[in-house]
């Protein structure tokens, strides 16, 4: 057993362990571990960011690490004892990788790689650090850089603002917090407004000189000039080019590389240029012969400039290239540069074309220091230093200077007796006194070393020569004395020799006997004539003669004023040791001139600043050398002139020489006797202030008053020194007195003028300074008392000058920041004053930012947890006076406006935190006793109860979330750390002075809505902190959301039956607590719902107030996102758990079950919100939290309001007509009444009229946007009566215009009809609303199945597509997953009304057709019983699911849930009669289009009659009657006789119809068509013989259709519920759009796959345009016809492309054709025959050749599907509307047939009765309620080129579900309309009325009209009230006028018998029904 040693070490991980081993402790590398045990190389331990997980890993991959433990127990901290830097750099680099992975995440890939440099950056500084060998200074640099880039990413990555001190961070409970707040301000400000930096630099680089006719050597000068003072500014820049425009000296970097040092911010400014002038070292003459000359001379060559302005747009100018500019004339060379700036081109041209200058210029700023450390490869490399011309702006002490600037201006010179001017060249040399040359002090510029002499530049043929050449030179002070400077004039000749002839030279002394050098200024030279053997080595020969010609010796005055030749220099003299001032030389040597003191002392004032401070230590000498001689006589001026000096030093130029002056009183000052006579005088001013009228010389004294006392104070140190301390009684005597004087004057009151005032302002100004002077030589309590009695003499009156109220502040300031209120001893004597001055300008609200900044400084010196007796004393002291005043402060500077701008928002800002932190300092010092203490000061409850209010209201202020930047999380904590400590001491004295019968609301309510909002912090949800915040956030002040918590639910325990003054007011505020997702603050504030529904049970007998507002409150407060499915089940368990024992248990438990499923409803609608783009979950969500508002909670504003959320929703969806009906929820709340209506949401204050008008208005455009115009007629017709009523005859005449636009725009625009889908969703992973649920959803526009399906399968990625259509199973509802079923479904019409009337254009009728449905139907083929391989349609059985939502389509959403199925199966024989029955429609259609030339094409009609003859010709219908008519099959289906007669009917109708559309055929087939045509016509006979037919036309005479009751005949009802109310077959039309993805069968449905069932929900609904274009099966039976349609009418879109693909190959081809949306194509004519009425067939009933059976009818190209989309022909529809117009359709007498009213379906598992015994020409009117749907208005699509295929007789259309679940007779009306096939409009047929004559003869029967205008959409009356707005529903007249009688109907039983109609004439129009009929 291994025994393991018990210990307590911390370690670091050095490598990750997997703890794979038993108990083995998983790490992770950087974790930090406590050991508990260790043994053998094996340690037992945890990780402290999980200390509950204990376990063991090995010793080898920890290290120990050095730390300590701080709060041992729950929270402990453990600390390394390393440098906090690299602590604090190991935690966030750890916190920034987490975050840096998370930006590649979100592809900000820019900060990312920025990022990620700065991680390396701060690692390889870490090493640094780590290793530990670096230097002091080096080691402060290393931290400087990591905090900076530390700051970088934590802001950046949005990271808290980190408060540090000396690059360390700093533990806010370790200083005080205005300590706190000062350095967050100080980083925070820093980091907002970067300090700009005072002084810049330029760094320039020579690269080269580009020019084509280089060859000699170059110069290049470089310096700065200024344009506004015409001046240069800077020193030059020289360096040397050789022949190929290079530098000379390469490897030098300091040779062509410089920076311009010390420009100031002013130098910054276009008006500044670097200018570079070009010298060639050459010929004379640029074009002269080499050997012409070997003189090489300084001859101009170039100019180039640059305004500095160019260089601020950004840092660096790489490789510029500026142009160099020659002058015209040469004599202008001076001033080329000028002329360029000022843009002369005349005096100027460029030197070349290709000229140019390439060079790197570069702006640094900084001063010098930070330049050579952030730049130092540039200074490691060598670079010469460039300085500006004299001293710059700040002088600084120490700094030796000795320059000379010498330009050389001009010359006058004359020709010398020659014809032509001279080329006159100037030689400089510095000849000291012995006559001597001094070597190496002319400097060209910075780029080049001193030269002992100096060579001009020569200007050809020029007289009058102009230089503007600046040098420096730099001689030594003692070189100085003596030395002169000689100019050396030659002639330089051009000729072969090339001679330099000197012909006169100029001097200049550098400095006068007196001593003072040469002044500033041009100095005009005297030329004095010489030969060129003339010796001037020998200096005493011409020093005698004068040098300038303002200056002459001896006598030969007339010999200097005959020569006219001048020399012309500029001198400027930069040193710190010689001066050029006389009186600065008297005053310094005084005694050589005793006389002279008093002139000197008077002219010292006169006396330039920088030349005293030159001098500064000898004139100071002087003076107390001049006060120590005669202090009676010199005493006074020699304070003045001690007072000009001291205040010369507060001008910003000489500020630093203030140390200079320190220096010398410690340590060369030397007047002992000194202070005697500075007291004595400084007293003589003080006690002269009162009198003066004039008052500034003494204001200059008391300016200086700070080192006049450093003078007393050191000269009697001197004295005690040197006297043993003799004297200190009189000197303290002096002190007092002249104090004395002080606080006289300081009391004084200013009258008239503010003379006074301004000296005691300069007075106060200053005094603070003397106090450490008088620290020197008294205790601290005695000067302590000085200062209290001198700041206390202070007046106190508000009426005085505010700027001095200023000032006294100020001084106030500056004493607490001064040493002597760091002592505890001299604080406690000065506070009381200090708090008196605040105290007072607080009250008053004046100077709030200086009273902000002393109290800072008053709190900043009071630590905290210090427990010393002063503080406390103190603390006491600041409480008393200060506590409620700074309270009101905070109170007013809050509630004031903010300023506007930036500068005073910032300063606002700073002045609110300040005194919040003062604040926040102060109640953290405050002990038990103070609190108390505190609290017994209120003498009364009224006191208390103020202080309260006042105190919470502050708090509540504090916890804005503007009060601090949102990166301060370290301040709110601590704010928040002293709020909640001060709330719980405050608490006690709430319930002991506040409660039973002093109970006071308002107090209790500012109380627990503090604690309310202290909880709801964004700065204290620790779960939205990262891992290691949260735990340092724990670790140091724990959660403090639950110590609230605690402590709300404490005090409302106490509450009582005081309780109920807060319910429901506070039901609000405690919801959004219990919202937090903290599990320990919820089961703290939860159970207090159950009390205050206690009381509220007690109080009224019901929760009712408690309810309504939970409900208000948690819609509100979700949406925001707060809440989650744990809250729901927690609120639920606690309260149900808390009401067990109730006796309002039962409404308990209802009131918590709903709003559990309210909390459900909104967690699902925040959860769909989430998502980016509009999508049918989030309308669904919505649309049922909306319902559950309404019918649940009765809620109508909440209802209201996410009724304008959906609206929202359907407008960004482009859902328009949704949107209508949705805005019509609110609409039809309204009433047309005058009640004023408060402002809601987007909605103004107006009257309800107003807003319902304004809503129908809105809800028209929407409808008419949706193209549902039919609707928006409806409500333009009842805000027109509303007008009318009103008599408002201008908006009535617009409504009318536009309900007419609206009728325009039925008949003249395109709509598309759109397809329905069923979707189930069932799964536990689906929404709540969604779950386990199948709804009907409309589709979008051009939306087939597969797109759909796509569509739902990208809204919910994780579903699984179910691949049948069958229910699923209970393991399927229960599943913890989401499974979507998907199948297309064919809607049923509610009315059939507008279907059946005749005349009706098939554009009115498609509205109603896919609109307002409330049924939908699904047909499923299967075989029952033994499947006949022969004959598979003996056992065809077909499943018909109904299914009926709880809201018609559309409506407010474009789906809705299913509210009850219905299913019955189809006998076989059934089957065939409808397929037939569909067939016949679908042919008489095509006819009638043919006829009345609706189609431009013949081609479908051409396909459709091969594809039923073709079929039939090969099997067809033969084998129904292989099936049906046999033996056997009557004789065991005995009660099918009826159906089997039927049967017969229908084949011989086609029969009928295929004659007579042969017939059609032949007038209208084309040329190329013939051969086609004769082989249909020899078909029809081979068919005609295959049914028994042998002549036609004795079959139409002696109709073979004979009913034994001799009743007519009527359409047959598939289903005794499918008979409409008034016993009229409604058929639903087809929408092309809509048709479920039902079983399809091709030819090979025929065969024995046939009988398997197929899956129809994965497959693509194909369109059901296969009428038209329908390509060969990949597989054909034996009854499928082996021809085809003609090449041009073919098509090549496999329908097996579009298959399932997870469906096997057994059912490969029954999916295809399952998968595909049936379409109905609607035929609407009756054709004429040849026979007599009464023997006269009615063609009626011909179905759709796309319906749900199988038809053995089907030649292979029948089989073919429609192309895709695309390939229709977009131009078909204008045709087709033209035709549509034109196109008239004649009806043709149609014999009786007999009621059938059976219904052939069996098996029926819902049946609705209905009413048998009506006429089914006679219908009721009925009410209706519309619903929009988008279309496209109908047009002819025959034409189009791409058409092709052939057409069946329908058999083979099991999966296309034609008819209704009614009756045949639904199939005519459904028939009625023309197609609208995908994305091209199809032709509408206008629908001809059908007479009906009687058999026999007899008189038709005239259908009576009794249809609603075509606007109409009826409500199902027997079922259900529609639930949509009665808005849209028109009452209906009783008897509405009968129509004009149709004249078709009329004219049928005139028709002469045998007569047969080819060429019909047109039909009259039926006259308009008028809207008031309705």
């Amino acid at each position: 057993m291994i025994a393991f040693i018990y210990s307590v070490s911390f370690f670091t991980v050095i490598a990750s362990f997997r703890g794979t081993v038993p108990y083995g402790l998983s790490l992770e590398i950087g974790d930090t571990v406590q050991i508990l045990e260790k043994c053998d190389g094996w340690y037992r331990g945890f990780a402290l960011k999980n200390p509950n997980i204990k376990g063991i890993f090995p010793s080898s991959y920890v290290h120990l690490k050095n730390a300590c433990v701080k709060n041992k127990g729950q929270f402990e901290m453990v600390i390394p004892t390393e440098d906090s830097v690299i602590t604090e750099m190991t935690s966030t680099l750890r916190d920034w990788g987490t975050m840096w992975k998370q930006l590649y995440v979100r592809n900000e890939g820019d900060l990312f790689h920025r990022l990620w440099h700065i991680m390396n950056e701060i690692l390889d500084l870490r090493r640094q650090v780590l290793v530990g060998h670096l230097t002091h200074d080096r080691m402060k640099d290393v931290k400087r850089h990591i905090t900076a880039r530390l700051d970088w990413g934590n802001e950046q990555l949005g990271l808290d603002l980190v408060p540090r001190k000396e690059y360390a961070m700093v533990d806010p409970e370790d200083i005080s917090i205005t300590e706190l707040y000062r350095l967050m301000e100080h980083r925070h400000r820093k980091k907002d407004t970067p300090v700009q930096a005072s002084s810049h630099h330029l760094f320039v680089q020579m690269k080269s000189l580009m020019c084509s006719n280089l060859g000699e050597e170059l110069e290049v000068i470089f310096s700065l000039f200024d344009s506004k003072e015409n001046r240069p500014i800077s020193e030059r820049f020289f360096l040397r080019l050789n022949r190929n425009g290079l530098p000379k000296a390469p490897d030098k970097p300091e040779r062509h590389c410089s920076l311009f040092v010390d420009l100031g911010s002013s130098d910054l400014r276009k008006d500044i240029y670097i200018t570079v002038h070009i010298i060639r070292i050459g010929r004379m003459g640029a074009g002269e012969k080499k050997n012409a000359c070997s003189v090489q001379y300084r001859r101009p060559f170039g100019c180039a400039v640059l305004s500095i302005a160019d260089l601020l747009t950004g840092e660096t100018k790489d490789d510029l290239i500026l142009k160099v500019y020659m002058c015209n004339t040469e004599s202008e060379w001076y001033q080329i540069h000028e002329n360029i700036i000022k843009k002369l081109n005349a005096r100027y041209n460029l030197t070349g074309s290709n000229a140019g200058l390439a060079v790197s210029l570069q702006l640094l700023h900084g001063d010098i220091e930070q330049i050579r450390r952030e730049y130092s490869s540039v200074f490691s490399h060598g670079v010469s230093i460039t300085r500006k011309l004299g001293f710059s702006n700040i002088i600084m002490p120490g700094e030796m200077r000795n320059d000379l600037y010498i330009t050389i201006e001009r010359g006058e010179f004359e020709k010398g007796g020659k014809s032509v001017a001279r080329n006159v060249e100037v030689t400089m040399f510095i000849v000291d006194s012995s006559g001597q040359t001094l070597k190496d002090f002319i400097s060209f510029g910075s780029g080049e070393p001193p030269a002992s002499e100096y060579h001009s530049f020569v200007l050809y043929h020029n007289n009058s020569p102009r230089w503007s050449e600046l040098l420096k030179l730099p001689i030594p002070v003692d070189k100085f004395r003596g030395a002169h400077i000689r100019f050396e004039f030659r002639h330089c000749s051009t000729k072969e020799k090339g001679e330099k002839k000197l012909f006169g030279f100029s001097f200049v002394p550098l400095m006068q006997e007196d001593g003072r050098t040469l002044p500033d200024g041009t100095h005009e030279l005297i030329v004095h004539k010489c030969e060129e053997n003339t010796n001037l080595q020998d200096t005493t020969r011409y020093l005698k003669l004068p040098f300038s010609k303002g200056i002459f010796l001896g006598n030969n005055n007339q010999a200097m004023k005959a020569t006219k030749e001048s020399f012309c220099i500029t001198s400027f003299l930069c040193s710190t040791k010689l001066t050029q001032n006389g009186d600065m030389l008297d005053l310094l040597k005084w005694r050589t001139h005793p006389d002279k003191i008093t002139g000197c002392l008077s002219k010292l004032k006169e006396i330039d600043g920088s030349e005293i401070v030159k001098f500064l230590q000898d004139t100071l000498d002087t003076l107390f050398g001049i006060l120590d001689e005669n202090s009676q006589k010199y005493g006074s001026k020699v304070f003045d002139s001690l007072v000009h000096i001291i205040n010369l030093l507060q001008d910003s130029k000489f500020h630093h020489f203030k140390p200079v002056m320190d220096t010398y009183i410690e340590s060369h000052f030397a007047g002992a006797l000194a202070y005697r006579d500075l007291i004595k005088v400084l007293k003589w001013y003080v006690d002269r202030i009162t009198e003066a009228e004039r008052q500034e010389h003494i204001q200059e004294v008391l300016k200086a008053q700070e080192y006049i006392f450093k003078y007393i104070v050191q000269s009697r140190r001197l004295f005690s020194l040197a006297t043993g301390g003799q004297n200190e009684e009189e000197f303290r005597c002096c002190i007092q007195e002249l104090l004395m004087s002080v606080r006289f004057f300081l009391s004084q009151e200013s009258k008239g003028s503010g003379a006074l005032s301004q000296s005691q302002a300069v007075f106060l100004s200053s005094f603070p300074a003397v106090y450490s002077e008088l620290l020197k030589l008294f205790d601290v309590r005695e000067v302590a008392n000085l200062v209290q009695d001198t700041l206390g003499s202070l007046p106190t009156i508000l009426h005085v000058d505010d700027s001095l109220q200023a000032i006294k502040l100020q001084c106030i300031g500056k004493t607490v920041e001064s040493q002597l209120y760091t002592n505890p001893d001299s604080r406690y004597i000065l506070l009381p004053v200090v708090l008196h001055h605040l105290h007072i300008h607080l009250q008053e609200q004046k100077d709030l930012i200086m009273c902000a900044r002393i109290l800072s400084n008053v709190f900043c010196l009071i630590k905290k947890n210090s427990s010393e007796k002063s503080v406390l004393e103190e603390i006491d002291v600041i409480v008393t006076s200060l506590l409620d005043i700074l309270l009101r402060t905070i109170l007013e500077i809050t509630s004031r406006p903010q300023p506007s701008s930036s500068a005073m928002r910032f300063q606002f800002q700073d002045v609110t935190g300040e005194f919040v932190a003062c604040l926040l300092s102060l109640l953290r010092q405050m002990t038990d006793r103070h609190y108390q203490q505190l609290l017994d000061s209120f003498s009364t409850k009224e006191e208390l109860r103020d202080f309260l209010l006042q105190i919470f209201t502050v708090f509540r202020i504090l916890i804005r979330p503007e009060m601090f930047p949102k990166d301060w999380t370290v301040m709110r904590l601590v704010a928040n750390n002293v709020i909640i400590t001060t709330v719980l001491y405050l608490s006690d004295a709430l319930r002991k002075n506040f409660l039973n019968e002093n109970f006071d609301y308002k107090i209790w309510d500012s109380y627990f809505y503090l604690a309310v909002i202290f909880i709801n912090q964004l700065c204290l949800q620790l779960e939205m902190f990262t891992p290691s915040k949260k735990k340092k956030v724990l670790e140091k002040y724990g959660d403090m959301r639950v110590t609230m918590g605690c402590e709300i639910f404490s005090m409302w325990q106490n509450l009582g039956e005081h309780k109920l003054h807060f319910i429901p007011a506070l039901i609000g505020p405690f919801l959004e607590v219990t919202l937090i997702p903290q599990p320990d603050l919820r089961n703290v504030m939860i159970p207090i719902f159950h009390d205050m529904m206690d009381w509220e049970q007690r109080r009224s007998g019901n929760f009712k107030q408690v309810e309504a507002k939970l409900i208000d409150k948690l819609d509100s407060l979700m949406s925001e996102g707060k809440g989650d499915e744990t809250y729901r089940e927690l609120f639920n368990s606690i309260l149900l758990k808390k009401i067990e024992r109730e006796t309002w248990r039962e409404s308990g438990v209802s009131l918590i079950a709903t709003v559990t499923r309210l909390m459900e409803r909104l967690l699902d609608y925040r959860d769909c919100m989430k998502m980016g783009e509009v999508d049918g979950k989030k309308i669904g969500c919505t649309v049922s939290l909306l319902n559950f508002y309404k019918t649940e909670l009765n809620k109508e504003e909440m209802y209201i309001r996410y009724i304008h959320k959906l609206y929202d929703l359907h407008l960004k969806a482009q859902n328009f007509t949704e949107a209508a009906y949705t805005l019509l929820l609110y609409d039809e709340l309204l009433e047309w009444s005058d009640r004023p209506l408060r402002e809601f949401l987007t909605y103004p204050m107006q009257t309800e009229w107003q807003r319902k008008e304004h809503l129908h208005l809105t809800i028209i455009q929407n409808f008419d946007r949706g193209k549902c115009w039919e609707n928006g007629i409806i409500l333009c017709r009842k805000i027109a009566e509303q007008y009318e009523s009103y008599y408002d005859y201008r908006n009535l005449s617009k409504m009318r215009m536009m309900e007419a636009s609206l009728y325009d725009k039925i008949m003249d625009q395109q709509r598309l009809e759109p397809e329905f889908f069923r979707v189930g969703f069932y799964g536990k992973k689906f929404p709540f609303f969604l779950r386990n649920k199948e709804f009907v959803c409309r589709g979008h526009d051009y939306e087939r199945l597969e797109a759909f399906q796509q569509r739902m399968l990208n809204e919910f990625p994780h579903a699984i597509a179910m691949q049948h259509a069958n229910q699923p199973d209970e393991t399927i509802f229960q599943a913890e997953a989401q499974y979507l079923q998907i199948y297309a479904v064919t809607p049923i019409p509610e009315s059939q009304e507008v279907l059946q009337r005749e005349g009706v254009p098939d554009n009115i009728k498609s509205f109603y057709k896919v609109n307002h449905i409330w049924k939908f139907r699904y047909d499923r083929p299967f075989h029952k019983g033994t499947k006949d391989k022969e004959n598979e349609f003996k056992s065809l059985w077909v499943e018909r699911t109904s299914l009926y939502l709880v809201q018609s389509l559309p409506g407010i959403s474009r789906w809705f849930e299913v509210e009850k199925r219905e299913v019955v199966e189809m006998s076989p024989l059934e089957n065939a009669i409808e397929v037939l029955e569909n067939k016949n429609q679908q042919l008489k259609t095509l006819i009638s289009q043919c006829q009345t030339r609706q189609m431009q094409n013949i081609n479908p009609l051409t396909m459709c009659l091969n594809g039923v003859i073709d079929a039939a010709v090969n099997g067809g219908v033969s084998r129904y009657q292989e099936a049906f008519f046999v033996k056997e099959y009557i004789l065991s289906h005995p009660e099918d006789g009826e159906k089997i007669a039927r049967l017969r009917e229908l084949m011989l109708e086609q029969a009928q119809i295929l004659e007579f559309g042969l017939a059609v055929h032949e007038k209208f087939v084309p040329q190329d068509m013939r051969p086609l045509h004769k082989k249909l016509v020899d078909q029809f006979f081979v068919m005609k013989s295959s049914l028994g037919i042998q002549e036609f036309s004795a079959c139409m005479q002696a109709s073979p259709i004979h009913f034994p009751n001799g009743s007519p005949r009527v359409c047959r009802n598939s289903a005794p519920a499918s008979v409409s109310p008034d016993g009229t077959r409604v058929i639903p039309r087809r929408s092309p759009l809509s048709y479920p993805a039902v079983n399809r069968y091709s030819s090979s449905s025929l065969s024995s796959q046939a009988s398997a069932e197929v899956s129809n929900i994965t497959g693509q609904s194909e369109s059901s345009d296969e009428v038209f274009n329908m390509q060969p099966s990949p597989s054909t039976s034996s009854l499928s016809s082996t021809h085809s349609a003609s090449p041009n009418v073919t098509s090549s879109a496999p329908s097996s492309a579009r298959a399932s693909p997870l469906l096997s190959d057994k059912h490969k081809h029954s999916r295809e054709n399952a998968c595909l949306s049936p379409r109905e194509r609607p035929c609407s004519a009756i054709y004429p025959t040849p026979v007599e009425p009464s023997q006269r067939m009615l063609f009626n009933h011909i179905g759709d050749g796309a319906l749900p059976r199988s038809d053995p009818n089907l030649s292979a190209p029948e089989k073919a599907v429609n192309p895709t989309p695309s390939s229709w022909s977009l131009d078909s529809g204008k045709e087709a509307k033209n035709m549509s117009d034109s196109g008239k359709l004649i009806s043709p007498p149609v014999p009786p047939r007999p009621t059938q009213t059976a219904s052939p379906a069996r098996h029926t598992t819902s049946i609705s009765p209905s009413p048998a015994g009506r006429s089914p020409l006679k219908g009721s009117v009925q009410s209706f309620t519309p619903s929009p749907v988008e279309y496209h208005s109908p047009g002819l699509i025959s034409n189009s080129p791409v058409l092709s295929g052939s057409y069946s007789s329908g058999i083979s259309s099991l999966s296309r579900c034609s008819t209704s679940e009614t009756s045949g007779f639904e199939n005519q009306v459904n028939e009625q309309s023309a197609p609208v096939p995908v994305p091209v409009p199809v032709p509408v047929p206008v629908p001809v009325p059908v007479p009906v004559p009687t058999y026999g003869g007899e008189e038709p029967v005239r259908k009576e009209s009794k249809t609603p205008p075509p606007y109409s959409v009826y409500e199902r009356t027997l079922r259900r009230p529609v639930p949509l707005p009665h808005s849209l529903s028109i009452p209906v007249t009783p008897e509405p006028p009968a129509l004009p009688p149709k004249p078709l109907a009329a004219r049928s039983s005139h028709l002469e018998n045998g007569a047969r109609r080819t060429d019909p004439g047109p039909r009259p129009r039926p006259l308009p029904r008028k809207v008031s009929q309705l």
